[in-house]
């Protein structure tokens, strides 16, 4: 086949790719109103990140002299950055163009600014928190050499940092830009913590690739996760008729959770202290300071038959 010939098949592949976009109208977003921007969204994380851990990412060089007015470059660039990604995700709640000029997209307008604000004025709150999590694995994991490797390489802090940024866009009830943040942080780690799910202080994901956190979970203090861990929850067959309700579980203070366990159920509460080991499978509470174990499998040993090269 040669050029020619495959510019003659082409017309026919796009009508009827043409076609399809129309026979299928949940998979295409054309004459709608804007979406917020998966890359401007990347890009607000990475000034925000540079915020929270400043000399670490970004910029070399900084120091205590000079540090304020580098906070203050990127204060405003993600702020500016934010605005324009809150207001789009307003206006699709509401489903109004990004150019109307009606008093209902004035509103959104106004109200994207009062919660940039009130996002930026929680940050300090957040990198407080997330000074405990940096500590915790740092003394969690005595393969760590110092808090800068675990801050600097760790895919655990870099989930648990983007999860709690956007849990408070969360809080502050903001569509879609929440989600993409964390699924952001998800397709580079592995690790996926929805937005809405409450963690405590301390908290620590260990090695990381395959956790996945629900919306509904709760986790309380100097709690440590190994990867594979699933937070789930136990009857996701229903689907859109369990919105707004508990469905993942509670993990109290002081719990360790081993790789590959299965934790399923709003109602189920891990009590303080409990230990879960690898691949254990959850549906019910366990009490405080107790260890739960999978029956260990039965392991068959037969003999390899010698082959005989010919």
């Amino acid at each position: 086949m040669n050029r020619n010939q495959l510019n003659e098949r082409l017309p026919a592949v796009i009508e009827q790719l043409v076609k399809s976009v129309q026979a299928e109208p949940a998979m295409q977003h054309l004459g709608k109103v804007y979406l917020p921007s998966r890359d401007v969204v990347i890009q607000a994380v990475d000034c925000l990140r540079q915020i929270m851990f400043p000399g670490y990412f970004g910029q070399q060089g900084l120091t205590m002299q000079n540090v304020s007015y580098r906070i203050g470059e990127l204060v405003l660039k993600a702020a500016d950055l934010l605005y324009s990604q809150v207001r789009l995700c307003l206006r699709y709640r509401q489903q109004l163009p990004s150019d109307n000029g009606h008093d209902e997209g004035h509103v959104c307008d106004e109200a994207a600014h009062e919660i940039v604000a009130s996002f930026f004025e929680r940050l300090p709150a957040v990198r407080e928190l997330l000074a405990t999590d940096v500590q915790a694995a740092f003394d969690g994991d005595p393969a760590a050499q110092s808090t800068d490797e675990t801050i600097f390489s760790y895919p655990g802090i870099f989930a648990i940092s983007v999860q709690r940024l956007a849990h408070e866009l969360y809080q502050l009830d903001v569509p879609l830009l929440p989600r993409i943040m964390t699924e952001y942080a998800h397709s580079v780690t592995g690790i996926d913590i929805h937005p809405g799910a409450q963690l405590g202080r301390r908290f620590f994901i260990d090695h990381g690739t395959g956790v996945v956190v629900g919306e509904t979970t709760q986790i309380g203090n100097n709690v440590k996760v190994y990867q594979g861990v699933t937070l789930g929850a136990l009857a996701p067959a229903y689907g859109q008729a369990l919105r707004g309700q508990k469905r993942h579980p509670t993990i109290e203070d002081d719990v360790i959770i081993y790789a590959g366990a299965t934790i399923l159920g709003g109602d189920t509460v891990i009590g303080r202290g409990a230990v879960i080991n690898g691949n254990v499978f959850l549906t019910s509470s366990v009490p405080a300071y107790t260890v739960v174990s999978a029956e260990p499998p039965k392991l068959t040993y037969r003999q390899r038959r010698e082959r005989t090269k010919a």
